[in-house]
Order: structure tokens, then sequence, then C-alpha cells
């Protein structure tokens, strides 16, 4: 028989975490309950859930904060995580967007709405829509074919490998959460190619994240921090105002 998904739970309210715990493994969940985020680094780390719910008030650390390192720890960027809060400011709802979270949930609510956020979420990440084909480069160019000989010299601008959910810029390995995978993957597949924010939303997040109509966004707007890093002077990324956004296709051989 198949072990329950384990579900950790931030949360230092011992009311509401109480409730999580209850409705979470009535509905078929393995619950792990953490009232601090140095206790959750520890559960984290001695065996991935299959998601994390996160308070952003916590007394030892801010949840955005306790985000970032978890997703640090090894196999975390591919835990999906959804955050909770007190407040529904939109900076507070931009800010766990824009670090790669899956959802985001103010409180009060009801728990079973909770419950099934999770259930889409942890049905979006079992069917990322991405095959399992090995290492292929892929050059920014108009040709879309994937399945080219590795180069003699690791010029490519672009390497996609989709065993490891990894894509290399300019030979440099880059961080990506798994939505900016997505997002990314894309568009080096068919460099060129504009994408609508819709139908980034269907391929990526598999249609059930129409509620964030800054999603694409705020995901376009990490993926071109990260890129910047390693190319400071190049725009990978174009925005088509009014239509979407497209992988450039005329970038250098070498970055600037």
């Amino acid at each position: 028989m198949a072990s329950k998904p384990r579900i950790l739970i931030v949360e230092d309210e011992s009311g509401i975490a109480d409730t999580l715990q209850y409705v979470l493994s009535t509905d078929g969940f393995a619950p792990v309950w953490c009232s601090t985020a140095e206790e959750a680094l520890r559960q984290f780390e001695a065996e991935l859930p299959a998601l994390a719910v996160l308070d952003v008030g916590l007394p030892d650390m801010n949840g955005f904060e306790l985000f970032r390192r978890l997703q640090a720890l090894p196999g975390g960027s591919q835990v999906p995580m959804l955050f909770l809060t007190a407040r529904s400011d939109e900076i507070d709802r931009v800010v766990g967007l824009e670090l790669g979270a899956d959802d985001y949930i103010a409180k009060p609510f009801s728990p079973r709405e909770l419950v099934a956020r999770v259930r889409t979420i942890l049905r979006r990440s079992a069917r990322p829509g991405q095959d399992n084909r090995a290492t292929a480069p892929v050059t920014a160019s108009p040709s879309t074919a994937p399945a080219l000989p590795p180069p003699a010299a690791p010029t490519a601008v672009w390497a996609l490998d989709e065993e490891r959910h990894q894509i290399r810029f300019y030979g440099r390995a880059l961080e990506l959460s798994r939505y900016e995978y997505g997002v990314l993957r894309l568009l080096v597949l068919k460099p060129g190619r504009v994408y609508t924010r819709d139908e980034l939303l269907l391929q990526v997040w598999g249609g059930d994240n129409d509620s964030f109509d800054r999603t694409v966004d705020a995901h376009i707007k990490t993926l071109r921090a990260k890129l910047k890093a390693v190319a400071p002077a190049l725009e990978p990324i174009r925005t088509l105002r009014g239509t979407g956004y497209a992988l450039n296709e005329d970038l250098p051989a070498t970055p600037a």
C-alpha cells in the first residue's frame, strides 16, 4: 500500500495547526506540524514532504525567508509550497509569487478550501506536462528540433536537461523553482515563439492557477533576474506588450 503524502505544516498557532492536521489526516494525508522555522528546517532535511504549508508570521523567522532556506536544501526546489498569512495585502501576495510559491491563502480561511488547494497543487506537480528525454542542447535559433547532438565545445547558449529538470545558460546551471523551470523550458524549446500568459498558465500550471493574474509576470521577473546574473548586458526574454513573452532568438554565442 502506498504511503500517505507527507504534508509539512509550519504554523505557530496551535488551534489552526490542530484543525489543519485533522482535515488533512481525514483526507488521506500524513500531516507533520512544526511551530517554528528551525524545527521545520530539521524536519524538511530529515525527510522531504510532498508539500509544505508555511505561515508567513512565524516567531523565529519570516515565512518568506524560511521559504528561501527550504528551497536551498537538497531537493527543496522540487517541493511545492503554499503560504498562509494573517494579512491579505497585495504586497504579501506578490512577494510570495515572485519567490516561486505555488499558492497563497489568507486567514481566516476554510480548512476544506486549503485541502482542496493542496490537492490541486499536488495534482499539478504530478503532471507537469514534461517528458523524460535526455539532455539536448538548444540553441537560440529559429530551429526548434531538440534532438541535435551535443556541440564539440560547450558554447551553446542554452542546454536543457529534462531528466534533471535543469537548464544551463552559457554553461552555467540555473537554480530554478519548478514553475520557473516550466516557463523557461517552454521558451527554450521554441525560441521566438510568443506565449500568451494564458498559454503559460495552462501549460505550466495546468490551468488551475487562474486566480492569480500576476503569477506569470512574477515568475518572468525572477527568471530575468537569474539570467542577468549570468549575462548582465543581455535580455534573453522579450516582452510583447499586450501579447506575452518569447525567447530572444538573437543572443550572441558568448555573453558580453
